[in-house]
C-alpha cells in the first residue's frame, strides 16, 4: 500500500533536465569557456615550466628562508621545509611538485580574490547571506568527485578544469571566515569610525578588515587546505603533479610509488599550512 502511494508520483527527470542544462551552457558559453582553457592553461603551463626550470637548490633556500622569518626566527620549519623539499627532489618527485603547487597557488589565489569580496557583501546584505548561505552549504556538502563533472564538460581535461573543481570545493571558507570577522568586529569600533565622519569605503578598509584580519587568515588557511586536497581527486580528469603518480600508483598497485608521493603531498601540505598559520599569529 505505503510503496503504491509513493510510485504515484512518477520519477523526476532531474538527470536528464541537468545534462540538458550542461549542454545548453557549455554550447551558449563556448565563447567563455574556450578562451579561458586556451589562455589561462597556457599560463599555467608557462609558469609550471618556470619553477621547474628553477634550480631546486634555490627554491628550497628560498622556502627555508621565509619559514625562518616568517616563523619568528626559529629553525624549526626551516629545518623541516629543507629536509622535506630534498626527500621529494631526491626521490625524482620534483616535477611533479611543482606542477601541484602551480595548482594549489593559482586555485587558492582565485579562490581568496572570489572568496573575500563575496564575504565582504554577506556581512553587509542580509539577503545576500540569505541567498549565499544556502549555495555555501551545498558547495561544501557535495562529494568533491561530483565537481570533476561540470569541469570536465565545460574546460576538457587538464590543469584548467582542475583548477575549476578546486575552486569551488576550497572557496566557502574563505567567504564563511570573511563574513563571520567583520560581523565579530566591535560594534563600538564601528560607531566610533562613523561619529569621526569615515566612509563606507574607510570603515571597511581601515577599521573592519584590520580587525577580522585573523579570523580572514584562517580561512585562508583552509582554503589553501582544501585546494591541496584536490590534488589527487583532479588528477582523475588530467591533472598533472603528485596526484597523479598516487593515481597511478594505485591503478597499477604499486605500494611504494603511492606511498612516496602521498608523503610528498603530505609534506607540501605541513609546509603551507605552518608557513600560512604563523602569518596569521605575525597579523595577530
Amino acid at each position: 500500500m505505503l510503496n503504491n502511494v509513493l510510485d504515484f508520483v512518477p520519477k523526476l527527470p532531474i538527470a536528464e533536465k541537468t545534462k540538458d542544462a550542461t549542454e545548453w551552457i557549455t554550447e551558449k558559453f563556448s565563447f567563455l569557456f574556450d578562451p579561458i582553457k586556451e589562455h589561462f592553461g597556457s599560463f599555467m603551463e608557462s609558469t609550471s615550466e618556470f619553477l621547474i626550470s628553477v634550480p631546486p637548490v634555490i627554491i628550497i633556500l628560498l622556502v627555508a628562508v621565509i619559514a625562518f622569518f616568517i616563523s619568528g626566527k626559529k629553525f624549526g620549519l626551516a629545518t623541516f621545509s629543507i629536509v622535506g623539499l630534498w626527500f621529494i627532489y631526491n626521490q625524482e618527485l620534483w616535477e611533479h611538485l611543482m606542477s601541484t603547487f602551480t595548482l594549489v597557488l593559482l586555485a587558492s589565489i582565485l579562490s581568496v580574490i572570489i572568496g573575500v569580496p563575496v564575504g565582504i557583501l554577506m556581512s553587509k546584505s542580509r539577503i545576500a547571506s540569505a541567498i549565499i548561505t544556502p549555495i555555501l552549504d551545498f558547495m561544501q556538502t557535495m562529494p568533491a568527485f561530483v565537481y570533476l563533472i561540470p569541469a570536465v564538460a565545460f574546460f576538457g581535461i587538464g590543469m584548467v578544469p582542475s583548477v575549476f573543481a578546486s575552486l569551488i570545493f576550497a572557496t566557502p571558507p574563505t567567504v564563511r571566515f570573511t563574513n563571520l570577522g567583520i560581523r565579530q568586529v566591535s560594534q563600538e569600533l564601528v560607531e566610533a569610525s562613523e561619529a569621526f565622519g569615515s566612509t563606507g569605503a574607510q570603515k571597511l578598509f581601515k577599521v573592519e578588515l584590520p580587525m577580522a584580519k585573523t579570523t580572514i587568515m584562517a580561512g585562508i588557511n583552509q582554503t589553501v587546505m582544501l585546494a591541496l586536497s584536490m590534488v589527487v581527486i583532479a588528477s582523475m580528469i588530467g591533472a598533472p603533479g603528485l596526484g597523479r603518480e598516487v593515481l597511478s600508483a594505485l591503478q597499477r598497485a604499486q605500494v611504494g610509488t603511492g606511498f612516496v608521493a602521498g608523503v610528498g603531498i603530505v609534506i607540501l601540505a605541513i609546509i603551507i599550512d605552518r608557513i600560512t598559520q604563523n602569518m596569521n599569529k605575525q597579523k595577530q
